[in-house]
């Protein structure tokens, strides 16, 4: 395992502008979003506006990610992703979410999820996720990969890999009519072969012009999911799976989760729609 020492807080720099030509979510200048009640299957126009916006958070990750390296800090990856979703209309949907500052999350190490970019510089060795949702023409698009900074220890890349394969894994698991509990069954079957733990209480959810819908997915085999899967549904699957345990701490500013015995963490997730035969993936680049 690596020998890193633990984060601690950096600084944050002010929250970046999003030209007001650019349409917000409605949460956005409030303390939390308004309840979604609207339905779990979407229209076909719907699932269309959801794929360009997932294409472009996917396009976003994928910037941000090649500046990951040595001496870069999370804030730059932050700028990167913020600066590609504007320059292409887009709102990034997390800043201003229930007040988060930035516009993506940047997860390094034991970080879980919800860690914000700010002075952290990435160290070799480190694993770092980028978590990037884009708003687009009334939607949401969120998508999430875990990725390696310089020469990491094998232990931290089989993580890295073997969650994203529990990802792929659940994907195919989805079909009409199985209940949404056959996720997470497949992912926790999944991880126990290596002993990793399954984080429980951050799960995936319904998205669509809601960031939240209230859909629940979990990423454990959870008796109480037996919402039936049916087409036209849109969701995340975003596995967090550790080398430890699955239980966490969160740091005073309200958002960053760490494992509870601050051991490494992985994630990998999509947004994804449920068709006829399975699952079609709205966050590919």
């Amino acid at each position: 395992m690596s020998g890193q020492s633990l984060l601690v807080p950096g600084t944050l720099s002010p929250p970046r502008g999003v030209p007001t030509s650019i349409p917000r979510p409605e949460y956005v200048g409030k303390p939390a979003p308004a309840p979604y009640d609207g339905p779990h299957v979407q229209d076909a126009e719907t699932v269309e506006k959801m794929r360009v916006a997932g294409r472009i958070a996917a396009r976003a990750m994928e910037e941000a990610a090649k500046h990951i390296a040595p001496g870069v800090t999370t804030d730059k990856l932050d700028e990167v992703a913020h600066a590609y979703m504007v320059d292409h209309g887009a709102y990034p949907s997390t800043l201003g979410y229930r007040s988060f500052p930035k516009s993506l999350c940047t997860s390094v190490n034991e970080v879980i999820c919800h860690g914000i970019p700010d002075s952290t510089v990435l160290r070799d060795g480190d694993i770092v996720n980028l978590d990037v949702t884009a708003y687009l023409d009334g939607v949401h698009g969120d998508n999430n990969a875990t990725y390696l900074c310089g020469e990491v220890d094998e232990e931290s890349q089989a993580l890295v890999e073997r969650t994203r394969e529990s990802l792929n894994r659940a994907i195919k698991a989805v079909k009409p009519g199985r209940q949404l509990n056959i996720i997470g069954r497949v992912i926790e079957s999944y991880a126990k072969r290596f002993g990793y733990g399954v984080v429980r209480d951050f799960t995936g959810h319904g998205i669509n012009s809601s960031f939240h819908s209230g859909l629940i997915v979990p990423h454990y085999d959870d008796p109480r999911a037996t919402t039936v899967i049916r087409p036209g549904m849109t969701f995340t699957i975003e596995p967090m799976l550790t080398l430890g345990t699955h239980e966490w701490d969160m740091w005073e500013d309200g958002w960053t989760v760490v494992t509870k015995d601050r051991r490494r963490t992985a994630q990998f997730e999509h947004t994804l729609v449920v068709t006829e035969t399975g699952a079609d993936i709205l966050t590919l680049p």
